[in-house]
């Protein structure tokens, strides 16, 4: 399930990952990224909060539904914050600024710990 953090008349987009990551909540995230779009936001900036992610009670094929949205609509993604208490995504933020820097102009992924939430919020502008 996924809840909004908070709400933004701004270019953001800030949401917390609960228990488990489903297709309903693939089609969410989706919808309310295209809202921000269409407020005429070129680029939408996203916290993504996963401490309370359960992999055994999500959708596999929802994580690959969401990963190919994401590629498809790279250019209109802003700075991306991952908060979570995991030392693997730790690991893969950065490989992943690496693979995407020619396409990433001006735009940051960083990964936070959960105690660095406020420092991620004002990361995407919050």
């Amino acid at each position: 399930m996924i809840q909004q953090i908070q709400t933004s008349e701004k270019n953001i987009l800030a949401i917390e990952v609960i228990d488990g990551f489903t297709e309903i909540d693939e089609t969410l995230c989706q919808k309310l990224f295209e809202e921000k779009l269409k407020l005429g936001y070129a680029q939408v900036n996203v916290l993504v909060k996963l401490d309370e992610l359960k992999i055994t009670h999500s959708s596999v094929k929802a994580f690959m539904e969401d990963t190919i949205w994401a590629l498809r609509n790279y250019k209109n993604i802003g700075h991306l914050a991952i908060v979570a208490h995991s030392n693997v995504l730790k690991a893969l933020v950065p490989i992943d600024n690496i693979f995407f820097k020619r396409a990433s102009e001006g735009r940051l992924e960083r990964y936070f710990d959960i105690s660095q939430m406020e420092e991620a919020l004002q990361f995407v502008g919050l």
